[in-house]
């Protein structure tokens, strides 16, 4: 199965409609800003970035002044630098929070940036200001505090070991929790050579389990776990 075959059948699998995340008696608004890219960020995952534009480099700057995240989100329509137009990319409705936690300016206008995956959200309402810049209010999506790895899926942690080993603690910083369901999850997702597309579907998931075996059916198809 091609990583094209393969994102036809997680669409038959997951449906075309968008996840619908369970809703918290009382949810987590946020207002903030967006950062449309053709990547997808999965909790507690690290993101390296190469900002020029000027709004881009003014909300890095509001965030690290004020310690607050942007929204890192997946293009939908439209390209993910526009500056000078009228039609700013639109993005997924389900993202993840971007905590900046390092930051260079080795050129002049060019800042490298590395930031850190924290919850997932959906957008309420998203508004595009005068420089171009999208924000949003967000509704902070629940995750479950630990799930068990079942035992037909256990031959995913000894991979996950090894790609942690391979990758070293820059791209996979602890802490890891290899025996957690939600942590190996977003962790093996965000490294799996599919589109972006199919990555999309997986962080819209709100079951871990779920998320797990798709993965196993993936890699058990290419021999690389039993």
């Amino acid at each position: 199965m091609g990583v094209g075959d393969w994102h036809s059948w997680l669409k038959r699998r997951l449906g075309d409609d968008e996840a619908t995340p369970a809703t918290p008696a009382e949810p987590e608004i946020l207002d903030i800003p967006l950062f449309p890219l053709g990547t997808v960020l999965f909790p507690g995952g690290v993101l390296g970035l190469k900002i020029f534009e000027a709004r881009y480099l003014d909300m890095a700057a509001a965030c690290l002044r004020e310690q607050t995240p942007f929204g890192v989100c997946l293009i939908a329509e439209g390209q993910e630098t526009n500056a000078g137009t009228t039609s700013p990319a639109v993005p997924h409705p389900i993202g993840t929070l971007a905590h900046l936690s390092r930051c260079d300016m080795d050129q002049p206008g060019i800042l490298l940036a590395s930031a850190r995956g924290g919850r997932r959200f959906r957008i309420v309402e998203r508004r595009i200001e005068a420089n171009g810049l999208q924000r949003a209010r967000v509704e902070l999506l629940a995750e479950p505090e630990t799930r068990a790895i079942p035992a037909a899926l256990a031959g995913l942690e000894p991979l996950a070991r090894r790609i942690v080993a391979d990758l070293g603690s820059e791209k996979m910083p602890p802490p890891h929790d290899f025996a957690d369901a939600l942590w190996l999850g977003y962790r093996l997702a965000e490294v799996m050579p599919v589109q972006v597309l199919a990555k999309q579907k997986l962080l819209e998931l709100d079951d871990p389990v779920s998320r797990l075996e798709i993965l196993h059916t993936y890699l058990a198809q290419r021999g690389l776990v039993t």
